[in-house]
């Protein structure tokens, strides 16, 4: 508030010579802005100017601008500085430099006639400043330039504080909110659950061959696929229903006190009930170093610890089972050809018995021999004699006696030599003969040999199989047992607070990137 001293006015009769007056220096304003000399006759014809800058250039003096904005108060123009009053009075066909103009804003600012001849002393008043209703003052473009600048910063923060608000007040709806519930249910709704864990390896029974299998024997990628089948084992519907049938293991969850998320449904199907055992049960295979790590998650650690040594009881039958399969198909496989090759050669050796009985002669060929050995002897024999007569009849006077002594014993001779030849035919020719009977025999004794053969040959290749499938046999070691867990070990508030924290955010940086890209396609 300011203080404005109010001059003494004194009334007085206003006559033609004040009129004239006024309409003198309503002249001589109007001259002003036409840029005319006194006595210079004005261009009527050209219309005045509604640029903000041609009324600059015009050199419009103060009492000028203070006249025009006074003209558009009074025709009720709201004009935002003095040049542009000048503008709107003229955009509504006012000229305020006309004399008539001029004349009736002095004429409403004269006294009435009652109190002309009045002398009224004015004393200061406070008064209150209207800045929209006094002219500004007169900027330079370099003011003006810095004005408009600083009305942009404003403008530009008044936007920025107003688009942070709006940034804030999304950023507490759709994400501190969001995490806040996530917290609160980890904090004071969430079931605590206790962790078993357990580690244990599939190892391979010792003494492997020299083969390239055995070149990886003692490693664990020996076991790799046992391990993989048994990971996958655990992890099944089998496991499962052997876990509903030992300890109930949907019935565990169903109780009241746990939590709505974490509790099955009374009504729970098996596909429920096996979604909440693949998030309770964890088992990973480490192929590094061959362990299978499992985790059991349960509402107490007794029975988190009871379920791990099933589940490690399950995965040991398993294995036993799958090394059981393998065993008895290769045995079954060199049994059965052990077998064939017994019962060959038990039948090309009864082939054989029977050959012999049936000549009633255990070996033919020593018959022959012996026949034949014989039949030499005697020809030797009958050989001698004879040379022994022809000595005889060479005498001039042969003995008789002798000589018939020898006749006679060439003659027995040559019959026994005649009975062995004919013997010797009868055991070389026809189908009974001992050659035939011979040459079928040797047939017989060829094939029990080869069948000798191959019974030695499946006896040692079911050897092999069984050391093979021993050394196939699979043992599964517990290198950790499960231990009951003092404290809790799920949830993990801070983290998975953390980290719907981080999801949200997530989620909304990318609902706000896709829609300013939308956006910027849509407005382009």
């Amino acid at each position: 508030m300011t203080t404005k001293p109010k001059a003494k006015k004194f009334h007085t009769d206003p006559g033609p010579k004040g009129k004239g007056t006024a309409e003198a220096r309503a002249d001589a304003i109007s001259r002003i802005r036409r840029g005319t000399q006194p006595g210079a006759q004005a261009d009527d014809d050209a219309p005045p100017s509604t640029d903000i800058e041609v009324i600059k250039r015009e050199g419009l003096t103060g009492r000028q601008l203070r006249v025009a904005r006074r003209l558009a108060q009074k025709n009720g123009l709201q004009a935002a500085s003095d040049y542009d009053a000048v503008r709107l009075l003229r955009e509504n066909g006012i000229d305020p430099f006309q004399r008539t103009n001029l004349l009736n804003l002095a004429a409403n600012d004269q006294p009435d006639a009652g109190a002309q001849d009045e002398v009224k002393v004015q004393l200061p008043q406070t008064v209150a400043r209207k800045t929209e209703n006094l002219p500004g003052p007169e900027l330079t473009p370099a003011q003006r330039r810095e004005y408009e600048i600083g009305q942009i910063q404003k403008n530009i923060a008044r936007r920025r504080r107003r688009k942070l608000f709006g940034l804030f007040a999304r950023l507490a709806v759709f994400v501190m909110l969001p995490t806040l519930i996530v917290g609160y249910y980890f904090y004071r709704v969430a079931t605590p659950m206790y962790a078993s864990d357990s580690a244990f390896s599939i190892l391979q029974a010792d003494g492997a061959g020299a083969s390239i299998g055995g070149l990886l024997s003692g490693t664990q990628y020996a076991t790799a696929q046992d391990a993989v089948s048994t990971q996958d084992f655990l992890e099944s519907k089998d496991a499962l229903q052997r876990l509903e049938h030992d300890v109930g293991f949907s019935e565990i969850f169903k109780q009241d006190w746990i939590d709505p998320i974490q509790r099955l449904a009374p009504d729970a199907t098996l596909e429920d009930a096996y979604k909440l055992y693949s998030r309770m049960i964890t088992v990973g295979y480490d192929p590094s170093d061959g362990i299978i790590r499992m985790e059991v998650v349960a509402p107490s650690p007794e029975i988190s610890v009871d379920i791990s040594r099933r589940l490690i009881s399950y995965a040991e039958d398993k294995i036993n089972s799958l090394t059981e399969l393998k065993r008895e198909d290769q045995m079954r496989e060199a049994m059965q050809g052990f077998e064939d090759a017994q019962n060959e050669r038990r039948k090309a050796q009864e082939a054989l018995i029977e050959l012999q009985l049936q000549g009633a002669v255990l070996d033919p060929q020593n018959v022959i021999a012996s026949l034949r050995g014989r039949i030499d002897q005697v020809e030797v024999q009958l050989q001698d004699k004879e040379l022994e007569r022809a000595a005889l009849l060479d005498n001039l006077r042969p003995n008789q006696a002798k000589v018939d002594g020898v006749s006679r014993d060439i003659a027995r001779l040559e019959a026994v030599l005649a009975n062995l030849n004919a013997e010797m035919l009868d055991a070389s020719a026809g189908e009974n003969s001992l050659a035939r009977l011979s040459v079928r025999i040797q047939m017989a004794q060829a094939d029990l040999a080869a069948r000798d053969m191959m019974l030695q040959t499946a006896m040692q290749h079911m050897e092999t199989t069984r050391t093979e499938a021993n050394r196939k046999v699979r043992y599964l070691t517990v290198s950790v047992n499960p231990v009951p867990s003092e404290e809790p070990s799920y949830p993990r508030k801070f983290e998975n607070t953390i980290l719907a924290f981080l999801l949200f955010a997530g989620i909304y940086l990318m609902i706000s990137l896709t829609a300013s890209v939308l956006r910027e396609q849509v407005s382009s």
